[in-house]
Order: C-alpha cells, then sequence, then structure tokens
C-alpha cells in the first residue's frame, strides 16, 4: 500500500527559530465554501492511538466544525481512524475532541461565533515541534453568486499568469 505523502516545512516562528511543520491533512473544500475571516492555532486533548493514527496519515476534515459547549471550544465531526496495531481500547473515529486555547481566545473566539453569526472551521492538521495542532478560521458562508465570482477571479489571474508567462519567453 502506497504511503501518503506529507509536506515537511522548516518555518520560523516570532523568536526567530526553527520551527519542524508536518502536515497531516487539509480542509481543501473550506476555502471553497466558505470566507476564511481569522485563524488560530490550537492543541487537541487526544489519546495515544490517535496520534499514532494522525501520524499514519488517517485524518479528515472533510464537514469538521468547530462548537461551543460550556465556554469550551470542541473539534465535532473530525475523522481520526481507529489505529491499525491499536487493542480493543481503541478510540471512536468521530469523537469529540477538545481545543486547547488561552482564555481570552475562547472568549474571542465565541463572541465573534456568538455576534456575527460566523462559524469555526478546521482548515488544517499538522505536527509542530512534535505535538498535533489544528488551525481553526471563523468563517462565513458562500453564497452561489460569491463562489462563482471567485472562481472567475481564479480563471483570469490563471490566464494573466499564462499571457505573462508566453510573453517572457
Amino acid at each position: 500500500m502506497a504511503r501518503k505523502k506529507t509536506k515537511k516545512t522548516h518555518a520560523s516562528d516570532e523568536g526567530g527559530a526553527t520551527v519542524d511543520v508536518k502536515l497531516v491533512a487539509e480542509n481543501r473544500k473550506a476555502r471553497h465554501d466558505y470566507e476564511l475571516l481569522d485563524r488560530v492555532e490550537a492543541g487537541m486533548v487526544l489519546l495515544g492511538t490517535e496520534v499514532k493514527a494522525a501520524r499514519a496519515g488517517k485524518v479528515n476534515l472533510k464537514d469538521s466544525y468547530v462548537s461551543v459547549r460550556s465556554g469550551e471550544l470542541f473539534l465535532l465531526q473530525a475523522h481520526i481512524s481507529p489505529y491499525s496495531h491499536g487493542t480493543h481500547e481503541n478510540h471512536e473515529a468521530l469523537r469529540p475532541r477538545k481545543l486547547l486555547l488561552k482564555k481570552h481566545e475562547i472568549r474571542r473566539f465565541v463572541t465573534k461565533i456568538n455576534e456575527r453569526g460566523l462559524t469555526g472551521i478546521p482548515t488544517r492538521i499538522y505536527f509542530k515541534n512534535g505535538k498535533l495542532k489544528v488551525e481553526i478560521a471563523l468563517a462565513r458562508g458562500k453564497r452561489q453568486h460569491d463562489r462563482r465570482a471567485s472562481a472567475k477571479a481564479r480563471d483570469i489571474d490563471r490566464d494573466v499568469r499564462q499571457e505573462l508567462k508566453e510573453r517572457n519567453r
């Protein structure tokens, strides 16, 4: 069985130190269905078999979202497949996972969701310095005409780039 390719990048954080980032899963459909406004990085409360399954790339973010329960954020409908070498105590694939953020980040996130009618959508899951992180974006749903307009703009940009490339030859 072919192994799923993962991106390995070395990014630098605010202090200038290099950070090892390994992409596990990306929610590309979110960029198509939603207008992504604000992004924040969060940790997750996971079981050991979930981390091992994530290292194997068995994560799917399709149809997943972030919900607020009693002042805490939870990642719902994110599918982490059961670990192949797990025992009878393997995890449930679609269980709710608590997100770890600072209090002021949670408060800001909750107020924006409640006041503006936005939704929390996970955009990527990745390992950063050995810890599994999830990137959450505040999103507003696109309407059909918005999707068409963004597709048209993307096509125009592609055509312009292609013309410039041919002129520079």
